[in-house]
């Protein structure tokens, strides 16, 4: 995350919303890199072993996830440890790559997720990077408002890795392995802006490592099956019912996307098993006992309904 360097926890701010300076700054538009939904996200550099905003000209390798400030958000204060145990499951027990995190804390004591870019080099330079909306050439001009779900299906998203990949069965089963944590993590925003290659050697992409993981249905209150409208094919699909949901349905995904079935039954067989880790994780992490055992008891629903 901070390449040995030994670095603080703790922001040098109270909060984004109480301190008068900070939200001048950011209203003058230094430091904030995008406001998606209603998250907003802070470019961050490492000074000295204390982390802060950038400065005008300057060029962030971190990115700050406060919790997000939206009334329409249920336990909003919490998003920070869902984000952060939720990419840990898929690393340290699926052990899909994922971009480097941590959790940092401002001088309130509210908690802010922090990741590093996975688009930039020690030294600051960019790769090539292009999430799937920009690959595809996809906008809200292009398909309105709601254009991250409505535009693609996954299968359709897969179809973009053989466009620009060398290695497209290889990045396709990294990507398989994400949309099928993200059904197992009840995450119903894994958009198509979610989504990046990237390519750290001229003009090789490859999909980079994923990011934005979450338990959604912990924080709205009529979560999805998918983000994606059109859900996993091309051609559209009833999933109003998770009972509409089952192993063959993502059997008969993989094998549209091109994936050996040998392999798709391995992956299924992987997803579909308990593992002891999945509960310390969430066990350990900084939500109250209700989140957690509602996370907990949706996950496994959702990994049984794979067997």
């Amino acid at each position: 995350m901070f390449d040995g360097v030994d670095v603080s926890p703790m922001l040098p701010y109270e909060s984004f919303e109480d301190d008068r300076d900070i939200v001048l700054k950011i209203a003058e538009g230094n430091g904030r890199i995008s406001l998606s939904g209603v998250q907003p996200k802070y470019s961050m550099v490492l000074d000295g072993n204390h982390l802060r905003l950038t400065n005008a000209g300057e060029r962030g390798r971190y990115i700050l996830k406060p919790a997000p400030v939206s009334s329409f958000i249920i336990d909003k204060q919490y998003c920070p440890e869902n984000e952060y145990v939720t990419m840990h499951i898929a690393s340290d027990v699926y052990h899909i790559p994922t971009a480097a995190n941590c959790l940092c804390f401002f001088g309130n004591g509210s908690a802010a997720y922090l990741t590093r870019r996975f688009d930039m080099d020690t030294n600051g330079n960019k790769y090539q990077q292009e999430d799937f909306a920009s690959v595809a050439s996809i906008s809200r001009d292009t398909h309105g408002e709601n254009y991250k779900y409505t535009a693609l299906s996954y299968e359709e998203c897969a179809a973009l890795i053989d466009r620009c990949c060398a290695s497209a069965v290889v990045e396709k089963l990294k990507f398989y392995r994400v949309v099928l944590f993200n059904f197992l993590c009840l995450n119903d925003d894994a958009h198509i802006k979610n989504f990046s290659l990237v390519a750290y050697r001229a003009n090789d992409y490859v999909l980079a490592p994923a990011y934005d993981l979450m338990n959604t249905s912990l924080h709205l209150a009529s979560p999805q099956i998918f983000a994606l409208t059109k859900g996993l094919f091309k051609e559209g699909m009833p999933h109003a019912d998770t009972f509409a949901i089952d192993r063959g349905v993502f059997l008969r995904f993989g094998l549209n996307i091109g994936l050996p079935e040998a392999i798709i039954r391995k992956e299924l067989d992987k997803f579909s098993k308990e593992y002891p880790q999945v509960e310390q994780l969430i066990a350990s992490c900084g939500m109250p006992q209700y989140m957690k055992e509602h996370y907990l008891k949706s996950f496994n629903y959702r990994r049984r309904m794979l067997e």
